[in-house]
């Protein structure tokens, strides 16, 4: 018999670790090639790991929400082949080394998950295991945590953070202290004072006939991030209505023989994606981040595209390099992201390096909405329903009343860097693009 490690795969060159959220197998659980063993959670996707071999799970290394390292070894499967691991020329036995450094990384994990009560479940601000766990070892309360500044992707508090905080906080006198020093007349030097605790919320009634429903991890994670938005842009909206009746009527011409050619749907989205792409080749400086006061200006145009996933949540995969893209291959990128957001197989890749974002709030049947910018980008386009309405057109004999297919696009920015004119300026050009649509155009 043979050992297998089975280590965290990586899954981009963004991501350097992820939680264990669910262990799908058990100790002595027996094992086929492909068949997921645990899932695992980063910062927005979730996914399984599969073992590469056939086998029984012998051993677990860490435990559900645990924070691990990619690369790092998770567990380990016997197998009935010769050759350990990756190295087939080794000894079916571990080395001693090996037994202790596993028996080190387990001992770790294990106090990882022991350490404290506490699991500062009450807050909507995402932590991660390891950040908790200090937490709890040093007495720091949720309070202390809520007003504790992140370093880390979206504000996430690091592990060098909460490290930084314990250290000052240590050399600082407490408050008791403080107290009794003002009480005896010494003077205080109030920039070393603690934060002040976050005003309580009231707390709400339920009555025996409420339901409460626990919130997901991933809508804590999209409650949080969306509060840190609106608390960090100075969102401004512009909205223009746009005639989109060359494009539906030249859809409706196509739609079939694309799909009988390229085994692809043809919606809408990849038609307002290769406007917004021209758009913003036209005008730059709304494919930018802020970074304090330097403001990043970015060379590729990576756009979002809002998803829905199976529990309801959305997410925004991106489409790379889009300007790059012919109207066939933006289908085909939309078409795939969509899919897999469905399926809950988007990877971590797929949502990272975005520098605009769409969101289509007309789904639904919404006309027009006022859509939270999708941090650190400085902007976003939301696209209404498309409906049938009277409209006035012109013509060289006059103007007369007919019935033409209209939407709305509602430009949210950010106004700390784009001001009204460049905003409304950009989804106008949004619009005049999607306006001059060649309806005689081959696809």
């Amino acid at each position: 018999m043979a050992k297998f490690e089975l280590k965290l795969p990586k899954m981009g060159e963004s991501v350097a670790e992820a939680t264990i959220t669910n262990w799908l197998k058990e100790v002595g659980d027996t094992i086929e090639a492909d068949e997921a063993v645990l899932e695992i959670a980063t910062d927005k996707v979730d996914s399984e790991v599969p073992s590469e071999v056939d086998g029984k799970l012998i051993e677990k290394l860490f435990q559900a929400d645990d924070v691990v390292q990619v690369g790092q070894t998770i567990a380990i499967i016997e197998t009935s082949e010769n050759g350990i691991s990756e190295d087939s020329a080794k000894e079916e036995e571990p080395s001693g080394a090996m037994v202790s450094e596993v028996e080190e990384t387990f001992t770790a994990a294990k106090q990882t998950v022991e350490a404290g009560t506490e699991d500062f479940s009450d807050s909507t601000r995402f932590y991660s295991p390891l950040v908790k766990n200090i937490a709890k070892k040093e007495g720091i309360s949720l309070e202390e945590l809520e007003n504790l500044s992140g370093s880390g992707k979206e504000g996430r508090v690091t592990k060098n953070d909460i490290l930084d905080y314990v250290e000052n906080r240590s050399s600082q006198p407490s408050q008791a202290s403080q107290s009794e020093g003002a009480a005896k007349g010494q003077k205080i030097d109030t920039t070393k004072l603690e934060p002040a605790v976050k005003k309580q919320q009231a707390p709400v009634v339920v009555s025996g006939e409420d339901e409460i429903i626990e919130m997901s991890r991933m809508g804590k994670m999209i409650a949080h991030h969306m509060v840190e938005s609106a608390q960090t842009s100075a969102h401004v909206q512009s909205f223009i209505e746009v005639d989109v009746t060359n494009i539906w009527n030249w859809r409706t011409k196509h739609k079939n023989t694309f799909e009988h050619r390229e085994g692809e749907k043809l919606t809408f989205t990849p038609i307002f994606m290769e406007a917004v792409a021209k758009a913003i080749k036209d005008f730059p400086m709304i494919n930018i981040s802020l970074d304090g006061d330097r403001i990043i200006k970015r060379k590729n145009i990576n756009l979002g595209m809002a998803a829905a996933l199976p529990d309801g949540n959305l997410i925004v995969p991106v489409i790379k390099n889009a300007d790059r893209l012919n109207l066939v291959g933006l289908a085909k990128a939309v078409n795939d992201l969509a899919n897999r957001a469905r399926q809950n197989k988007l990877k971590p890749d797929d949502i990272q390096g975005g520098t605009y974002t769409v969101t289509n709030v007309g789904t639904f049947g919404s006309i027009m909405g006022t859509p939270i910018i999708n941090q650190p980008q400085v902007a976003i386009l939301a696209l209404g329903a498309i409906r049938k309405v009277p409209a006035v057109i012109e013509t060289p004999e006059g103007d007369f009343i007919g019935i033409r297919y209209k939407m709305f696009l509602s430009h949210s920015y950010d106004h700390r860097v784009v001001n009204g004119a460049l905003g409304g300026q950009f989804v106008q050009r949004v619009a005049q693009y999607l306006e001059a649509f060649d309806k005689n155009r081959e696809v």
